[in-house]
This record gives C-alpha cells, structure tokens and sequence, in this order.
C-alpha cells in the first residue's frame, strides 16, 4: 500500500464522501470509485471513477484553483434539499450543491467553475416512459446553465452504460462506453445503491 492510499484511507468519514480507495494499475495511480450518492473533490491527480446507466456524473473543475472532483446522482428530485441525513446526494439539487460547497470549501470559486457531463443513458428495455436517463440529463443541463456554470463538454443519453475517469488537478476526463449488455449489472449497482444507508476541453475515450 502506498503512504497516499494508506492517508486517504484513514480520512474521516463526511456524509456522501467516498471512501472506496485502491491503486489503478492501468493508470499507476491512486483511485477512488464513486457510488451513487456520492461525490469526491480533491487537489491531486487521484483518479476518481464512476459507472452510470441512467445516472449522472458530473465533473466540475476550477482551472485556477486546479482542484476537482465529481458527482453521482440517480435522480433529479425526490428528497428535501435540506435533509443532510437521508439518500439526498442521490438526487440531483442536494448532489450538486455537496459538489460545489465542498469545491468552495478547497478554494475554488462558483464563478471560475467548468463542468463535463456523463450519463443519463435510456439502457434498460421497457422503461422509456419514466425515462429517467433524459430527465437527469435536462436536470442537470438546467442546473448548471442556471447556475452560470459552462458545459466545457460532454457525452449523455443514448443506449450505452458508461465508465468514466476524472483526474481532478489538471481536469482531464475520460469515457467509455460499456456493451449494452453491461446494462442490468450497472443498473443493478445503482438500485443497490438507494437501499444503503448515506455513507480541459475535451473527452477522451478509452
């Protein structure tokens, strides 16, 4: 175990903070993997991962201040804002303000913010009329334009689960697009998930 893995390993536990920490040989680096409900921010490139079928990630970066992070959240609404205690950072308003405080908090600024966008795919058969996928699509697109945020870029809706990689001192972002088959394991994930208690420009593909 390297002495950073075994630092963010002993971090105190926040509400919604994740905490799944292990060394990436692929990229021979320090990952941290990002469940639904969950967020993370750092200063260092560490790289944060996440897997979404109709979920979002997004990923906001402070160009200035190069420090990241980035966000999961399975649905648009659904939950007070103010309920600090419940499932709130899976639902997108509370999701996104835990983001951002928690950027602010690490010196960035609301007004130099950036963010890249991922998910909200239509990847289960039969479930077009709730189609959740577009609705946190449109939440998010909303949100971020209400709150002056630029979308720098992104890659949403379609039929394909995704995995994303967010390293967030330089803001470099990556995609993959999973096989539809891949589709009922990730929705699985996320739907596990609700049943827990809290706890630069472009896109690369990989």
């Amino acid at each position: 175990m390297t002495q950073r893995l075994a630092a963010l390993r002993s971090r105190p536990r926040k509400l919604g903070l994740a905490s799944f920490f292990w060394y990436e040989a692929q990229f021979q680096c320090e990952a941290v993997k990002v469940l639904p409900g969950e967020y993370f921010v750092d200063d260092e490139d560490l790289l944060i991962m996440t897997t979404l079928g109709s979920c979002i990630a997004t990923c906001l970066w402070d160009r200035n201040a190069k420090v990241g992070g980035l966000n999961h959240f399975m649905l648009p609404d659904g939950v007070d804002a103010d309920d600090m205690t419940g499932h709130g950072g899976r639902y997108g308003s509370f999701a996104m303000e835990l983001l951002i405080n928690e950027l602010l908090k690490r010196g960035a600024r609301r007004s130099s913010l950036e963010a890249k966008v991922f998910g909200g795919g239509q990847v289960v058969e039969g479930m077009d009329k709730l189609d959740i996928g577009e609705r946190n699509t449109r939440f998010v697109l909303d949100y971020l334009r209400t709150e002056h945020i630029p979308v720098i870029s992104s890659d949403v809706r379609g039929i394909h689960p995704r995995k994303v990689c967010f390293l967030p001192a330089s803001g470099k972002a990556m995609v993959k697009r999973l096989a539809p088959a891949r589709a009922a394991a990730v929705c699985a994930e996320e739907r596990s998930s609700l049943a827990r208690p809290p706890a630069a420009g472009s896109i690369d593909l990989f």
